[in-house]
């Protein structure tokens, strides 16, 4: 979807009329960029490339001393590549880069921003290679909460040494912090797409979770067909509401507490008698008594609507489960459930 040209000054912010008068004035006077300090370059850099189309009449009035050379019916775009040329034109090709790869990526501002939303075993795994001391400034760098995920998926007597750096660790020098940071955006941010590529059959299986009952057949079945080996893994990652009898009785009273009684006794008129009772078994004898009677009073329920209570109540789980309120099964070692 394209944006809406910019006609009136007045909707654009300090940062981004800048961005405007440097994208007008183009290649010929990068003097104005050099008197800007890196920052400077940066916020006016992401203003330039998400600004669009700005109208003629709009850059007439922001570059009022400057119009005499720019055409009346002129328009500029900004856009990532000519704002990347433009930059070129001063900057060395790495620190263009640098600049680029922060405007264009969502995972963070800097380098120690984007490395805050990589997981933790996927940042462990690679730092287990490198020394104590630059384990330490990384850490060091990153929010305290991610650093100790990624030091607990650590060895321990490595960990424990990078501890220890941590402890003793003076000021960084400017130069060493730059040579570490230059290391992580080449040898590992550039690789990390693939990674920590997602796997494709865990995929299928969260998209397979959220199909309704008869479609989820109609396509497992055609997969069996062409692929059983391919089948039979998605159908072993997926979550369905029959998983939810291995919860401990902590886990279903933790799950009964967070479901709507409604939408409970919906899913609960669609599930095997053994879940049933699962559930009946972890409520009160008043309150099993009145679920029973509210199932019994719905007379016959559609199908999709049974699948529907279902898949919220397994969605319900799994928000628990991210909380760290629950522990679903194969979540954790051995499959062990702690709450």
């Amino acid at each position: 979807m394209r944006k809406a040209i910019i006609d009136d000054s007045k909707r654009l912010t300090g940062v981004e009329k800048a961005a405007v008068v440097l994208l007008a004035l183009g290649e010929d006077h990068v003097a104005l960029w050099q008197a800007l300090d890196e920052e400077e370059i940066k916020e006016i850099s992401q203003a330039m490339s998400s600004l669009g189309t700005v109208a003629s009449n709009v850059v007439e009035e922001l570059l009022v001393e400057f119009v005499a050379g720019l055409s009346s019916s002129g328009t500029i775009m900004g856009s990532f590549e000519q704002t990347q040329r433009l930059l070129g034109s001063f900057l060395p090709p790495e620190k263009v880069e640098t600049l680029m790869e922060e405007i264009r990526g969502p995972a963070g501002r800097t380098m120690w921003d984007k490395l805050g939303n990589v997981n933790e075993a996927v940042l462990a795994n690679y730092l287990k290679n490198e020394y104590p001391q630059t384990v330490a400034v990384v850490l060091s760098k990153i929010k305290a909460d991610h650093a100790a995920r990624v030091l607990s998926s650590l060895p321990e007597d490595f960990a424990l040494e990078c501890v220890q750096r941590m402890l003793r660790m003076e000021p960084v020098q400017r130069e060493i912090l730059d040579k570490i940071e230059q290391t992580l955006r080449v040898e590992f941010m550039s690789n990390l797409a693939r990674t920590s590529k997602r796997d494709s059959h865990e995929l299928m299986a969260e998209i397979f979770n959220n199909f309704d009952r008869q479609t989820e057949s109609r396509f497992v079945a055609a997969l069996e067909e062409r692929n059983r080996e391919s089948a039979e893994r998605i159908r072993a990652l997926m979550f369905v509401f029959e998983d939810l009898s291995k919860l401990d009785p902590g886990g279903v009273q933790t799950l009964l507490r967070a479901v709507e009684k409604d939408q409970l006794a919906l899913a609960l008129k669609g599930s095997s008698d053994s879940l049933r009772d699962m559930f009946m078994s972890n409520m009160s004898e008043r309150a099993a008594k009145i679920m029973r009677d509210d199932m019994d009073s719905m007379g016959p329920v559609r199908l999709k609507d049974v699948d529907a209570a279902q898949m919220s109540m397994v969605q319900v789980a799994k928000d628990l489960a991210a909380k760290g309120e629950i522990m679903l099964a194969g979540q954790g070692g051995d499959d062990e459930l702690i709450y």
